[in-house]
């Protein structure tokens, strides 16, 4: 399914005269890839099937091959430009082990080493697909519905106009601090995953639920969203784009559009007015991708997946969340509307995850069928209601918080449920012992 999906990316973007995920994949096996932490991040969950011995061998492998790399460019003249300098040890590393698993391996151990190596695989191959995707989305939907959000998010006091102005006058340090963390959001979660995957060295097995899994779920179903309901943001439909931040940050944000497509030059400092909302043309190369927000999504995920951990992971998840919702807000990539409509989203798909690691237990059946409907009603009300949510605000505005708090109680809830009843789940199969 993986490989198709995969395949499937790469002849649509070919039709649109673009790389698809596995050109870029194989091109940076030897070019400057374009997030080295990220390629780093997969090794290290490919690793967590590794001994101690093994994982400083791997590491150590893949750092010697980044400096053969770049003595090389540099012995060359190669400048890098776009990209890290550094990753591409670490992707031989993560292939060289899937090639060891069905060449030397066997049994079990085959079996765990190649989980590693998807585990890895998942994580630099996601980041592939979805660039590709958001790509796509640009050229296949010329129409975008930012107007429509924009109404609705005077429902909310228009968050995304305030945090814009606030992260403006931190200046330099506030930006470049947001991006960070913005920008290596996939690490941070990497870094809950390894906390919860620990153990499989020593036990031989994955545990029954991790973040992995609400992630890969996430990035596959949310994209799906953004052809539905295609919107750029506000700082590109009712701003400047990246110019506005160009001359804020000590570098400039490698987010396309050049501002010339916006409706008016608001934001940060004036909300658009209320008007009868409607589809406005946009360039065709700022992603559509901001309902829902999936960085929002994702960091609700690392925040429910870090409540288990010890006290400084559960700090961190709670502070890359806040940081998050700061960045997504304050960068204008998104309206208020869209956080909402995240975190309904991701309670949703770990609600459903859970319920079938406990056989489809009926109230998690419930709760995410909730979960659905609440989301479905949010979507059909930004694009049905949004004049009437924008001019009633302390009608609408608390709604919208409410079934975003109702979904939150339902999890919490039946989750709190499931913890303290003995109620049966589903174990990994045990794997027979090699003759």
């Amino acid at each position: 399914m993986g490989l198709g999906l995969f395949v499937a990316l790469e002849f649509a973007a070919r039709g649109y005269g673009l790389e698809g995920p596995l050109t870029t994949l194989v091109r940076e096996t030897v070019l400057p890839p374009k997030s080295g932490p990220l390629l780093y991040a997969g090794l290290a969950l490919t690793m967590v099937v590794m001994t101690w011995r093994q994982r400083f061998i791997a590491l150590g492998t893949a750092i010697a091959i980044d400096l053969g790399l770049l003595l090389v460019r540099w012995v060359l003249g190669v400048e890098v430009t776009h990209g890290h300098p550094f990753g591409n040890g670490a992707l031989w590393v993560v292939l060289g082990c899937g090639v060891l698993a069905l060449t030397r391996r066997t049994g079990p151990e085959r079996v765990l080493l190649l989980k590693g190596v998807g585990l890895g695989l998942v994580l630099i191959a996601g980041r592939k697909l979805g660039d590709t995707w958001l790509v796509i989305t640009a050229k296949s939907r010329p129409q975008v519905l930012d107007p429509y959000l924009a109404a609705a998010d005077h429902a909310l006091g228009n968050p995304s106009w305030l945090m814009g102005r606030l992260v403006t006058a931190t200046g330099a340090i506030g930006f470049n601090f947001l991006d960070t963390i913005y920008g290596q959001l996939a690490v941070a979660a990497v870094v809950v995953a390894l906390y919860q995957l620990r153990n499989v060295a020593v036990e031989r097995r994955f545990p029954r639920h991790h973040l992995v899994r609400t992630f890969l779920l996430i990035g596959l179903l949310g994209p799906a969203i953004y052809m539905i309901f295609p919107v750029v943001g506000p700082v590109f439909a009712y701003g400047t784009g990246t110019d506005h931040w160009a001359s804020i940050a000590l570098w400039s944000p490698q987010i396309p559009s050049d501002g010339h497509w916006a409706v008016a030059n608001l934001w940060p400092e004036t909300p658009p007015p209320i008007s009868a909302p409607h589809s406005i043309p946009f360039d065709t190369v700022t992603p559509r991708n901001c309902m829902p927000s999936l960085h929002t999504a994702w960091a609700t995920a690392i925040f429910i997946h870090s409540r288990k951990g010890p006290r400084l992971l559960r700090v961190a998840g709670t502070f890359w969340l806040i940081a998050t919702l700061c960045a997504t807000l304050g960068f204008g990539y998104h309206y208020g509307v869209d956080l909402i409509a995240g975190v309904v989203f991701t309670l949703t798909i770990e609600t459903a995850v859970r319920t079938y690691d406990r056989g489809w237990d009926p109230a998690g059946l419930r709760l995410t069928a909730y979960g659905t409907g609440i989301f479905t009603a949010l979507l059909l009300s930004y694009a049905l209601l949004p004049v009437q949510m924008g001019e009633n605000p302390w009608l609408a505005g608390p709604l919208l918080l409410l079934a975003m708090l109702s979904v939150i109680y339902g999890y919490v809830r039946t989750v709190a449920r499931w913890d303290t009843a003995q109620v049966p789940v589903r174990e990994p199969q045990p794997h027979p012992e090699p003759a």
